[in-house]
């Protein structure tokens, strides 16, 4: 049964010791070795036999994560707790605890759920925006593709602007080559469920054009070239820039920045029957220029070129995309690091620095111009895919930035989207990444 009175969760830093403690539960956390490392989870006997509270474990502060409270909840056994101890930022401790707490229970028996009671000093609404924005991003990731197709996706993105009150505007099918989306109409009509494009808008129309764009591949075979059995099996997850962004436009709204937000998400399944694009195509993009498609596997630029280009239109303030676009990232920076691409120092800066506040990293990856040279096509205006294997998420960076010409700033994420092993505040499986890190910056100009 979970506990009805909240336990005391004690943070205890590495070579430090835990006040408040009666001289048993001293001498049972010496006996066993407990001295604040990172981590470490430690039940206090009470004088029932029962269990009293806990110590945990923050470890030193020169290599703390900022959601270590993650670690602890991850760890505890259903009921409700509360911090006490060397928190440090309460708002920040309140945060890594419940976004640790987050299970995915859909297809199996739901446990109790670990809760905690709010520490004096943390903004409530400021966690609980960002937990609800991140859980909404893992909820989607995780989601098998049988559930989530571009049908459901939509469905999904429709809720979310029903709660907020948003009117949607979708085109769909072959509605896309009559306003011209040529390139999301080609990677996605081989699959059942049609092709789309969402589009939704929040704010006063006088406040800074800030746009955010979204790829939502429900499922990559990869295409005609198609992928090994084992490049598929995270495939689900290949709309994981749509989920996040669907995260941060709930934190944005949640917030009530003083921006007009634009959302704008490309929906498609990138299937394999007798209507898909072939390696060879040459497809005519929204802004006019012509890509052969070297391999029908490098399909999220494709759809977000299309996006970007109808984006760009409004020369807003800022366009932000988020995609699950390239391997190349993986082995470049790992799953825990994803490479952002801006032409700005300021807006890189800044983005880095709101990252790092949040435990929510990003790395600048350069826009190196020479390498353009390795997307050339000797039939089109560019190849959608790089030559000789070298640099891949950079190039794939510089295929999106064509598409970007009048908007002031444009900040591409390539993200993973997906925590193979547990962390602090990251279960195993679907996770947000760059909801922080972009909302922290937005926050910090537009409040």
């Amino acid at each position: 049964m979970p506990n009805s009175q909240p336990l005391t969760l004690t943070a205890v830093e590495e070579g430090g010791a835990a006040t408040g403690l009666t001289p048993a539960q001293a001498n049972w956390a010496r006996v066993n070795g407990f001295t604040g490392q990172r981590g470490r989870l430690l039940a206090l006997p009470g004088d029932d036999g029962g269990v009293a509270g806990y110590l945990f474990g923050v470890g030193a502060a020169a290599d703390r994560p900022r959601l270590v409270y993650g670690l602890a909840a991850a760890a505890l056994e259903p009921g409700r707790y509360r911090l006490a101890g060397a928190l440090g930022d309460p708002t920040i401790a309140a945060l890594g605890f419940r976004l640790g707490a987050y299970r995915y229970d859909r297809y199996r028996k739901a446990k109790e759920a670990v809760e905690l009671e709010l520490p004096d000093g943390a903004d409530g609404a400021e966690v609980e925006r960002l937990v609800e924005a991140a859980f909404l991003a893992r909820d989607l990731v995780n989601t098998p593709s049988n559930d989530l197709g571009p049908d459901a996706l939509e469905g999904q993105i429709r809720a979310f602007a029903a709660r907020h009150k948003l009117d949607v505007r979708v085109i769909a099918g072959d509605d896309l080559l009559n306003e011209n989306f040529p390139m999301i109409h080609a990677v996605g009509r081989a699959a059942a469920e049609a092709p789309r494009l969402v589009d939704f808008s929040w704010g006063r129309a006088d406040d800074p054009r800030i746009t955010l764009v979204g790829k939502g591949v429900t499922f990559d075979t990869g295409g005609l070239d198609i992928k090994p059995a084992a490049g598929m099996l995270l495939m689900k997850k290949d709309m994981g820039g749509a989920a996040n962004i669907l995260g941060l436009a709930h934190a944005i709204i949640s917030a009530g920045l003083r921006i007009r937000l634009r959302v704008l998400i490309p929906i498609v399944e990138n299937a394999i029957s007798a209507s898909a694009f072939r390696p060879g195509d040459v497809l005519r993009a929204r802004n006019g220029s012509t890509v052969e498609i070297g391999n029908t596997d490098a399909e999220g630029r494709l759809i977000l070129g299309d996006a970007l280009a109808l984006a760009d239109e409004e020369a807003p303030e800022l366009i932000v995309d988020m995609a699950t676009l390239t391997g190349a990232a993986r082995v470049a920076l790992g799953p825990e690091l994803p490479p952002l691409y801006t032409l700005s120092d300021e807006l890189a800066a800044g983005l880095m620095a709101a990252g790092l506040e949040s435990d929510d990293p990003l790395w600048r990856l350069p826009l190196h111009a020479p390498y353009e040279a390795m997307l050339a096509s000797k039939i089109a205006d560019i190849n959608n895919t790089g030559q000789g294997g070298f640099a891949g998420s950079i190039t794939a960076a510089l295929f999106l930035k064509r598409f970007v010409k009048k908007a002031k700033d444009w900040a591409h994420l390539d993200i993973f989207a997906w925590a193979p092993e547990a962390r602090a505040g990251r279960p195993f499986g679907g996770t947000d990444q760059g909801i922080r890190a972009v909302y922290g910056y937005l926050k910090r100009h537009y409040s």
